[in-house]
């Protein structure tokens, strides 16, 4: 039973990949990092000495705190922050129970870096349609919730790239990108180690509409008329972006609570 600032892993699961995700920081040593490189999603890593200057950012938010055993560094960072007006706990065992939970780790070494705000940048085509939207859904609710995109016109995503220190993704010839038959959605799904039966339910869906290929799943058809509907509703990418973002919160959400629920009321004849 966890105590009062404590959230188990097994709730802080299910608000993961949802807007209600609380800020999650790591706060294991170097020494324990490094054993195992990889991250609970959305958490970043934050040393426990120098937590009290995050605290006027996070104010109003909840946050919890990740370290290895869910013990002492956890604990008191946890406490620091609520002495600062933060609403904090800590992560029942820690990292360790996590795991020993099966729950999924992103390898470090595969979240690009961040700037000076804390944030990864990233940069595509404009005028995004579906894996353009489905990937930075996925970065935003999985990696980064802080991440930036950049739309622009495609034959200067690259240069962009280069000259902004961003990420390029959805475009030919970089590591973000369909990889045979499977989209950029795909690609980052696996190279994050984020498979599990809700994400890879919707993978479907979101492969299905992006490669035009409608009989992997009936819910193909749907995502693909409802992105088109976006792109014709907005002007502006950004404001497309945030739009279809909700709409990929509720094929989650779908995908991990409702799959298996139909709608058969009729009316009384």
């Amino acid at each position: 039973m966890p105590s009062f600032n404590q959230i188990t892993p097994a709730q802080l699961s299910r608000l993961i990949g949802t807007p209600d995700c609380p800020t999650l920081i790591d706060v294991c040593i170097d020494e324990d990092f490094n054993e195992t490189p990889n991250l609970i999603p959305t958490s970043f890593r934050h040393s426990h000495t120098t937590i009290t200057n995050l605290a006027p950012a996070l104010v109003g938010k909840r946050v919890v705190i990740v370290c290895h055993k869910g013990k002492k560094l956890s604990e008191g960072t946890a406490a620091l922050l609520r002495c600062n007006g933060v609403e904090a706990e800590g992560l029942k065992g820690g990292i360790l129970a996590w795991r020993d939970a099966g729950l999924p780790t992103v390898p470090a070494d595969k979240i690009p870096e961040r700037n000076k705000q804390g944030q990864t940048i990233w940069v595509t085509r404009h005028r995004p349609k579906i894996d353009r939207i489905a990937c930075p859904w996925l970065i935003r609710r999985f990696i980064d919730p802080l991440a930036q995109f950049l739309f622009v016109a495609p034959a200067e995503v690259l240069d962009v790239a280069d000259r902004f220190n961003a990420t390029p993704f959805d475009v030919e010839n970089v590591y973000w990108s369909h990889r045979d038959e499977r989209c950029t959605f795909d690609t980052m799904v696996e190279e994050w180690n984020l498979a599990g039966e809700a994400i890879d339910r919707l993978a479907t869906i979101v492969r299905g509409a992006d490669t035009n290929r409608l009989d992997l799943a009936p819910e193909a058809a749907g995502l693909m008329a409802a992105s088109l509907g976006l792109s014709r509703m907005y002007r502006d990418d950004l404001a497309q972006l945030e739009a279809g973002i909700q709409l990929y919160d509720a094929f989650f959400r779908w995908a991990r609570d409702a799959h298996e629920e139909t709608h058969d009321w009729t009316p009384a004849q």
